[in-house]
């Protein structure tokens, strides 16, 4: 079987390996509940951490978490930088490897991924660069599977993420994920900095993007009565309200209830 750490050039230039313990915790549990299937499944490709950072923790908390749902599923955690990798490879097990690689993810022959993750790698790069990096991702994918791509705050207690579908070649858009842990005061703000690279440079007047937020901001306005039972509770009637206003949100209040706002047309 040939070795999937010499067979491509990876693509991609190498980050700032930032990581913490449980900092993507949040988004092993919004795929489990968006779409466990995809996890579960007892066929079907591998699952990929893309860019873990100087430390395996995330890679290895994803393996951990997803193993009591599929004790089958094999997780790749993949680095572009060698020393990250040789690092990584002495907690490697049955079912979880690290190689090195980039947007083009090393895989071996007959090999192919169900789910992808990639946080907090494209924000260092120019939006120009993002479609071809999501070209590159789609390669390898299953027909279905689903890449979650975006940015988080560094404890993860925020984080916002394209979710991203593989179809007919290319990726339909399902919708972009919003997620607060309410350990601080319900700031818009706070998401707005950790917007995906796609969207960070288009908060400016007419964008969609920026229509969306002002729309958020006046159902906010709308239910400040919440306030007083706390900031979960504010942000579970402004999604109600986002909904009224004719905002395209996903009112799936096992979403919601666990701090996951999908708005399905931005």
């Amino acid at each position: 079987m040939p070795n999937p750490n010499r067979s491509i050039k990876p693509l991609g230039t190498i980050t700032r390996g930032k990581t913490a313990r449980n900092r993507l915790r949040q988004t092993d549990h919004f795929i489990l509940l968006y779409d466990r299937s995809l996890i579960s499944a007892s066929s079907g490709g591998v699952v990929v951490d893309l860019g873990y950072g100087f430390e395996a923790v995330t890679t290895l908390e994803m393996a951990d978490r997803f193993a009591k749902v599929n004790q089958d599923l094999t997780v790749v955690g993949v680095e572009i930088d060698p020393d990250r990798v040789e690092n990584a490879k002495p907690f490697e097990m049955d079912r979880i490897r690290f190689r090195r690689g980039g947007f083009n993810v090393p895989l071996l022959q007959g090999e192919t991924i169900r789910y992808m993750r990639a946080f907090n790698v494209l924000r260092q790069y120019s939006e120009s660069e993002v479609i071809g990096a999501w070209h590159e991702m789609r390669k390898g994918m299953d027909e279905g599977g689903l890449l979650l791509e975006g940015t988080s705050t560094p404890s993860g207690g925020i984080w916002v993420a394209n979710v991203l579908r593989a179809r007919s070649g290319g990726w339909k858009k399902e919708g972009l994920v919003f997620y607060s842990n309410f350990h601080q005061p319900l700031d818009l703000n706070d998401f707005k900095a950790v917007l995906p690279k796609n969207y960070i440079h288009r908060m400016v007047s007419g964008e969609q993007i920026d229509q969306f937020f002002e729309l958020w901001q006046i159902a906010l306005n709308n239910t400040i009565g919440e306030k007083t039972y706390g900031s979960q509770a504010w942000y579970r009637a402004s999604i109600s309200e986002l909904a009224r206003l004719g905002a395209a949100v996903k009112l799936d209040k096992k979403l919601i209830g666990r701090g996951f706002l999908l708005v399905t047309d931005l």
